[in-house]
């Protein structure tokens, strides 16, 4: 018996020295980091279709719009592109909220562990998303493409079968360089969702403790304010996004947009600067429970380990 009870004890100790092994404490924020996040987009790939084809279409009402894409192309259209968005975020939300973690480390260890002032966690934010981001792009341009696909007349479809064929096919008929086509936008989105994410979400549960406020309260109330800010910072820059990400040539073949503030402009000369917030609600609905999934699993897989001494 004390030979087994001796072997247990060891079994703990080598997971308690796993835990606190040099690589596992580098690369745990970011594993942690893109296992929350495919748990969030596994939840919420149906709600991202829906505003997809919203902004393609400039307005339309959610459940409509979702009952005409299951009543059209059945149900698992609603999962379209869920290959895709599950490599984006193993790629985009893997960097971004590792190197917001390691980032926020650095800056609290510099700090003599004192809490970080705002515009320090707001830079930590920036810096992430628009690292995470880059990494991300040809993921996050095979998902917009597979998603828009049925909204474009049947000649111009890309017919992609998934998200290898995708990346396959942009590169052969685009080049390397055509896997980053929107991806100075998709990293300047990314810097204003994550600022507006992490920094509103670190703030939020600072001040949620300060008011007595502990625990799952505290987790969800700062993931919610979190999705607000993340929401309003990003739709602008999403949408534009979106616009260049689906663009096809003109029949003289120039493209309609020459690039992000191009699209900008003409679009606030065109339609005005509410244009910019169309689908906010779906967009809201789309990004505020996949920032507070991401959050509350990415606090329980923490909490977790913790008690697990890892």
């Amino acid at each position: 018996h004390a030979a087994a009870g001796g072997g247990g004890a060891m079994a703990a100790t080598d997971v308690k020295l796993a835990g606190t092994s040099p690589v596992w404490s580098a690369v745990k924020p970011f594993i942690n980091g893109g296992a929350s996040g495919m748990v969030a987009t596994c939840c919420i790939q149906p709600i991202d279709i829906v505003k997809v084809r919203i902004q393609l279409a400039g307005a339309g009402n959610p459940l409509s719009v979702a009952s005409g894409i299951v009543a059209k192309e059945g149900f698992g259209a609603l999962y379209t592109g869920l290959s895709a968005g599950l490599l984006r975020q193993a790629t985009y939300t893997t960097a971004r909220l590792g190197i917001f973690s390691s980032l926020s480390d650095e800056l609290k260890r510099r700090n003599d562990g004192k809490a970080l002032p705002l515009w320090q966690k707001a830079v930590a934010g920036l810096t992430a998303g628009g690292l995470g981001a880059i990494v991300g792009s040809p993921a996050d341009l095979s998902l917009i493409r597979m998603q828009a696909d049925a909204t474009l007349p049947v000649e111009k479809r890309r017919n992609y079968t998934g998200v290898g064929h995708a990346l396959v096919s942009i590169v052969k008929e685009e080049g390397v360089g055509g896997l980053f086509t929107g991806a100075g936008t998709t990293a300047v989105r990314a810097m204003a969702l994550n600022c507006g994410m992490l920094a509103a979400n670190d703030q939020a549960k600072e001040m949620l403790a300060g008011y007595g406020f502990e625990g799952m309260p505290k987790v969800l109330g700062a993931s919610a304010i979190a999705g607000f800010f993340a929401s309003a910072f990003s739709l602008p820059l999403d949408y534009v996004k979106t616009q260049l990400q689906k663009m096809q040539p003109l029949p003289d073949g120039t493209m309609p947009y020459k690039g992000m503030t191009d699209c900008a402009i003409k679009t606030l000369k065109e339609h005005g600067p509410l244009r910019f917030y169309a689908g906010f609600p779906t967009y809201y609905v789309r990004i505020a429970p996949h920032v507070m999934i991401t959050l509350v699993v990415l606090d329980q897989i923490r909490s977790t380990q913790s008690k697990m001494g890892w």
